[in-house]
């Protein structure tokens, strides 16, 4: 008996608690495992003190509208113990005391009826224009790592958000916030909360109750004590934004897949019936959506929309193109794991900026520590040892849309190759069993934005790199050494 005492404590299923959580359950979160009395729950959205109609709200389950006075009324059975708004456009984003959005509520679990209000306050100018910074992957284990996270790359994010000037910024952490050391959750609030815009939150799979959950339905308990639910969507401007969780934990120590549940897909199904077909959707999720093994059904629930999907976990960058989805893995804050100043594909340490005119997105990498421009690295002749003969470029955030020329006696040159490689750089810090010396397991990476060519021999050349909304990226380079 007293051993099965001990390990219902250590599951954290003992009754009218969750020792797991401890300090850490600032949102008065409870998590209701594998069951769930039915709850009714009503409440009003309002705007000061008049009712807001045609909002959605939902519990990860039910998914209804208010009525014309504001007020909604159902009954939640949802595994999630959270009810959300999806936030209407035209309307602030609230903050949490540790910076993240608040969208939503907790319910008491142990109340037949919950009566719950959400008190909205419009922008004070259009959010038809805004801005979106996806951090992926900060990734923190020990204090050496959470010091670069506060001194170096929060710095950075606080000065793009300087130039950027608009109200309407906001941002969303992609997953892989920490490195399995849950409690550095409150190290990285303080990043969040020295940035001083609004993040929505996403799970990685470094920041699940890995250890002691035997189901994934329970994994994400640490995470939702924090930040709230693990899936939901909200609105800017002519934007409608989805937040989903598609790391599977399968129970056995750290293993997971990147799988969608039906919870979701179900949720995702409901809660897109309130958006017009080809209006713009853009979706965050922390593995890959390319990579996601039930990823066939997600493209059929987006398929009348224009969407463009948000991820990291790779640490490095790829655009990919399904159906009619354009996804963008962004690389890393921590570029190779706080080793160095790169990720394993030779992508700086950084972070995507995302520029929202109406309906239509631009967008940029931005590396820690360079400025905005900095969009590509050269290496001179021979540097790659596979093409001893011939100049490389490494374009990180290229997609097809892209051009690249170079100059030689003012004369216009066109002809490169796309190579599939390693990034010299990357090579030189991470091949090799005692390289880099605080991840000797990290390797580099071949990637898809490695690009050659064969200047004549001469003093310089001027390169030139164009993106695909325009933006000319020039340096003068010498070909050889």
């Amino acid at each position: 008996m007293d051993n099965r005492r001990a390990f219902i404590k250590k599951m954290g299923w003992a009754t009218g608690s969750l020792s797991l959580l401890g300090t850490t359950n600032i949102l008065g979160f409870q998590n209701p495992l594998l069951w769930r009395k039915p709850i009714r729950v009503k409440g009003k959205v309002l705007n000061h003190k008049k009712g807001l109609p045609k909002v959605v709200v939902s519990d990860g389950e039910t998914v209804v509208l208010t009525d014309k006075n504001g007020n909604f009324d159902f009954v939640s059975t949802s595994k999630q113990s959270f009810v959300f708004v999806s936030l209407p456009s035209g309307f602030q984003i609230n903050q949490l005391e540790n910076g993240s959005a608040a969208f939503f509520k907790p319910l008491d679990l142990n109340k037949s009826t919950n009566e719950l209000l959400f008190q909205l306050q419009p922008t004070p100018q259009s959010d038809d224009k805004h801005n979106l910074l996806l951090l992926a992957d900060p990734q923190i284990q020990n204090e050496y790592e959470v010091e670069q996270l506060l001194n170096t790359a929060t710095p950075d994010v606080i000065q793009t958000i300087k130039e950027l000037n608009d109200p309407n910024t906001f941002g969303v952490g992609c997953g892989d916030l920490v490195y399995d050391r849950l409690h550095l959750l409150e190290d990285y609030n303080k990043s969040i909360r020295a940035m001083d815009i609004p993040f929505f939150q996403v799970v990685g799979n470094h920041d699940m109750d890995f250890l002691d959950s035997r189901t994934d339905a329970v994994s994400t308990r640490t995470f939702n004590s924090h930040f709230g639910p693990s899936y939901y969507s909200f609105n800017r401007g002519e934007i409608h934004y989805v937040i989903l969780d598609d790391v599977f934990f399968t129970g056995t120590k750290r293993e997971y897949i990147g799988y969608l549940t039906e919870n979701q897909l179900a949720w995702l199904e409901k809660d897109l019936r309130y958006i017009e077909a080809g209006q713009t959707v853009v979706l965050c999720a922390h593995i890959p959506i390319f990579h996601v093994k039930n990823k066939t059904y997600l493209y059929e629930l987006l398929s009348p929309f224009k969407t463009h999907i948000l991820s990291g976990h790779t640490h490095r960058i790829n655009h990919y193109f399904e159906e009619n989805c354009h996804e963008h893995v962004v690389g890393a804050v921590c570029g190779a794991w706080w080793s160095g100043p790169i990720c394993v594909d030779g992508t700086p340490n950084g972070y995507g900026v995302y520029q929202i005119n109406g309906s239509d997105l631009s967008w940029y990498y931005k590396s820690v520590g360079k400025d905005k421009s900095h969009q590509f690295r050269f290496y001179q002749r021979g540097v790659h040892p596979e093409f001893p003969n011939s100049c490389c470029l490494n374009i990180w955030n290229w997609d097809p849309n892209w051009s690249i020329s170079w100059y030689e006696n003012g004369e216009r040159k066109f002809h490169v190759r796309n190579i599939k490689t390693t990034d010299p750089l990357s090579t030189a810090l991470h091949l090799g069993e005692k390289l880099p010396e605080r991840r000797p397991w990290a390797e580099p990476a071949v990637t898809d934005h490695m690009f050659f060519f064969e200047p004549s021999e001469m003093d310089k050349i001027t390169i030139e790199v164009t993106d695909g909304f325009g933006n000319t990226f020039i340096e003068t380079v010498s070909p050889d050494a």
